[in-house]
């Protein structure tokens, strides 16, 4: 494994789930970011498509034992917004030779987003072997993923996208999957910090399924 591989993957597997948080409302940041990390969610992914994502980003990263990151980075432009705010580590829904390049040079810690095999073999020919799979159910679901990843097992990932606590324990029992990431644990609208971290409870204890 690589320095970046390893910098990547200690961020994916500090919970089974990396919430995917669209924060609409910056005096909603604080509240959902610490119900999460109570319940056991430390690694926590704001995306970027909301006028208070930046900011939020940085309320985020006031919580103690926060792992605060940015997701839906489109462009080097983005990126360079995200790390300035404190971001430690970036998604991205897709992945192009520019924005790899920007951040291979950047050095932070990036999950790119891929949906076929073709996409895993650009990451994996620009030095990207920990990554997202996005958009996870659209794109085949677990089945998909497994005939993926079996010539491609240099790869490991974080299926996001259609991610359900019901479907969640079949991804995680895949080999190439580290975590998930989904947006279950926290519904639109003022926070119910209860329920959030109740949430992330159950998330945080989710697991491939037993077998008999």
């Amino acid at each position: 494994m690589t320095p970046k591989s390893a910098a990547v993957e200690k961020v994916m597997r500090l919970a089974p789930v990396i919430p995917v948080l669209v924060i609409e409302d910056i005096e909603h940041a604080l509240p959902v970011a610490e119900a999460l990390v109570a319940g056991g969610l430390p690694a926590l992914e704001v995306t970027l498509r909301t006028e208070c994502a930046i900011e939020a980003i940085k309320v985020m990263k006031q919580v103690p034992g926060a792992t605060v990151g940015a997701g839906t980075v489109l462009t080097p432009e983005d990126l360079a917004r995200s790390i300035d705010a404190g971001a430690e580590f970036i998604v991205s829904p897709g992945l192009t030779p520019t924005l790899g390049e920007a951040a291979a040079k950047s050095g932070i810690p990036f999950l790119p987003g891929t949906a076929n095999a073709s996409d895993v073999m650009l990451a994996l020919e620009l030095g990207f072997d920990r990554l997202k799979f996005f958009p996870a159910m659209a794109a085949g679901g677990p089945s998909a993923l497994k005939a993926i990843s079996a010539p491609l097992a240099a790869a490991k990932f974080c299926p996001t996208g259609g991610v359900t606590p019901d479907n969640a324990p079949d991804w995680l029992a895949l080999d190439a999957v580290l975590c998930v990431g989904g947006s279950w644990m926290v519904p639109k609208g003022a926070p119910d910090v209860a329920k959030i971290e109740a949430a992330a409870r159950t998330a945080a204890q989710l697991g491939p399924k037993e077998t008999a």
